[in-house]
């Protein structure tokens, strides 16, 4: 069950949606469930002869009833109220004391208080309902309402233990600030795939993750397009900024600013400044600045950014909470940087990533002073080399760094389910979800190109990498060897040969590396540590001669029985080989 408290200027408007038909004709049978007074509020919906005129002035009269400059400017409190996917349908008196039960808990009308706010609660679908209130009290006064939607989300986890409902998890006042209805509608009624409040809080994220000092981080916000306006104390130093999307005004034909503080709790310019002083990223990576011919850069920086993000899976499984804090906040940049550099085929599954991330990233636990260079060089690296291909090394460097992400992922939930942060554990949950559908894209093309090189293997190479398998995974190698990603193994087994590594060692280490019951494939994890420790290409070679040195050489055939030569041959050349007659 959940609830979404804001506030407003105007009760008519807020009621005339409310009884409207909705903007797909979702809106069935509007009526009032329960109320302040019932006798005294009238229902548009159930009561032909009463108007949303007659509600209005009934709600606002406490408001009406002082002088102009004592009445708040947002005087309407609306609180829509929704049950959980597959939970049942309530009753009309069910949702009357799911009402009863949040205004009292919220400190808008508390039970037996014969002075308190005026409300309603309108029904005009099954799972849902909306509580509308005035904001001041019948003795003038105005309610008492700190930290009205914790005590919202506290009342809702009672009913939902109470009355059998799904249980969700508790809020800890560490999320962004979503949209409200309003800004929901004006994104719908203008087009816009979603409110700008998201498309802002991305694009600061992503202008953010890397980024060497204040200069540039302004720098790329101004590069992506939006409106930018810094705030500045007399002495000309920056004290704050705000961003506004191009074309998004308000009905005065004025930009609708958002600071960074109102995006989310760690986007404020004094957040911005401990993250950059805690892990200002160094030089860019000697691989991704002077890449090796045959690799180019962006692969160069996605396998670097591999090593790092395995670093961090290695924190996040110890005891230190600032270092894993730090870490989450290092990683939620690397993700952003990866999303915004990613092949048109992974893109929008690795932005979903990164969004979901984004909640992870913050709890109460401090992360300040803690170093996430590393990580923040990694990001750096990969904004700076430009956006991936999704073929050939920088394809296959994508899909070896996504496979680790999922361990990150993983790692993440793991740290967070330890410390109770349940809303956290499942954005990351739902994190490692897009990035294992982003993997299966990324990975299709080189892997199947391994694939391919694999069943073209001698069988006799192939029976020898298979007792590499046995002896190495003992317990595990009938799995791995009925997995459609054996013939990748076989052929990365085959290419490390070749660059003159052990495959057994080098196997046995990638085995040894870290635990493989969490893997989806157990063959693909192992493709990409081998080809990570034997630093091989990320895609498969074809050589033009194959060589294998230490296949054995097939056993003599016995040879066949001479036939006799004819004394006569009818061809031309057996003719001329006999020369000329005399």
């Amino acid at each position: 069950m959940v609830p979404d408290i804001s506030t407003g200027g105007r009760t008519y408007g807020l009621l005339a949606y409310r009884y409207g038909p909705g903007r797909r004709d979702e809106h069935t049978d509007p009526h009032i469930v329960a109320a302040w007074m019932t006798e005294l509020a009238p229902d548009p919906g159930r009561d032909p002869t009463a108007t949303l005129k007659q509600l209005t002035d009934r709600l606002d009269l406490p408001v009406l009833a002082l002088p102009k400059d004592r009445r708040p400017a947002r005087h309407v409190w609306h609180c829509p109220v929704r049950t959980a996917p597959g939970d049942r349908h309530l009753t009309d008196a069910e949702w009357a004391e799911v009402a009863r039960r949040i205004v009292h808990a919220t400190g808008i009308a508390e039970e037996g208080d014969a002075k308190a706010c005026r409300w309603v609660a309108v029904r005009h679908a099954d799972d849902h309902i909306h509580i509308v209130a005035t904001l001041k009290r019948e003795d003038g006064r105005s309610p008492r309402r700190h930290e009205d939607g914790i005590r919202a989300q506290v009342e809702c986890r009672r009913i939902e233990k109470e009355w059998g409902l799904q249980i969700l998890n508790e809020g800890d006042r560490t999320a962004a600030q979503r949209p409200t209805s309003a800004e929901r509608a004006k994104a719908e009624r203008t087009g816009r795939g979603e409110p700008p409040r998201e498309t802002l809080r991305e694009h600061v994220r992503q202008a953010l993750a890397g980024a060497a000092n204040e200069e540039e981080f302004f720098r790329r916000l101004t590069e992506a397009g939006l409106r930018l306006e810094k705030r500045l104390a007399p002495s000309g130093d920056i004290l704050g900024y705000k961003v506004a999307l191009p074309g998004d005004r308000n009905r005065d034909g004025e930009p609708i600013w958002f600071p960074g503080s109102r995006l989310a709790p760690d986007l404020s310019l004094p957040k911005i400044r401990q993250r950059l002083a805690a892990g200002s990223p160094g030089g860019e990576p000697a691989s991704a600045a002077s890449s090796a011919p045959h690799t180019s850069r962006p692969a160069s920086a996605r396998r670097d950014a591999i090593h790092i993000a395995e670093k961090a899976v290695t924190v996040l499984a110890g005891d230190d909470e600032a270092a894993g804090a730090a870490q989450l906040i290092g990683v939620g940049e690397l993700l952003d940087a990866v999303a915004q550099t990613a092949p048109t085929s992974t893109r929008k599954e690795l932005a979903e990533a990164a969004r979901a991330f984004e909640r992870a990233t913050r709890s109460h636990i401090r992360a300040e002073q803690v170093d996430h260079r590393a990580l923040r060089s990694a990001a750096r690296g990969i904004v700076r080399a430009g956006n991936a291909l999704g073929k050939g090394e920088d394809g296959g460097a994508t899909a070896m760094l996504l496979s680790t992400m999922v361990l990150v992922a993983i790692a993440a939930v793991r740290w967070h389910s330890a410390r109770g942060h349940a809303q956290q554990a499942a954005a990351a949950r739902q994190t490692a979800q897009h990035l294992r559908a982003a993997y299966r894209s990324a990975s299709a093309t080189p892997m199947n190109a391994m694939r391919e090189q694999g069943c073209q293997l001698p069988a006799l190479v192939r029976d020898r990498y298979a007792h590499t398998v046995e002896a190495a995974l003992p317990g595990q190698a009938d799995d791995i060897l009925r997995e459609p990603g054996w013939n990748a193994l076989a052929a990365t087994l085959a290419q490390a040969d070749r660059a003159g590594h052990d495959p057994d060692a080098l196997l046995q280490q990638a085995v040894e590396w870290r635990e493989l019951e969490t893997a989806d494939s157990m063959t693909d994890v192992l493709v990409w540590r081998l080809r990570r420790i034997g630093k091989l290409p990320a895609t498969a070679d074809l050589p033009r001669t194959r060589a294998y040195p230490r296949t054995p050489p097939p056993q003599p055939r016995p040879p066949k029985p001479q036939a006799e030569e004819p004394a006569v041959r009818n061809d031309t050349n057996s003719a001329r080989s006999q020369g000329p007659r005399r």
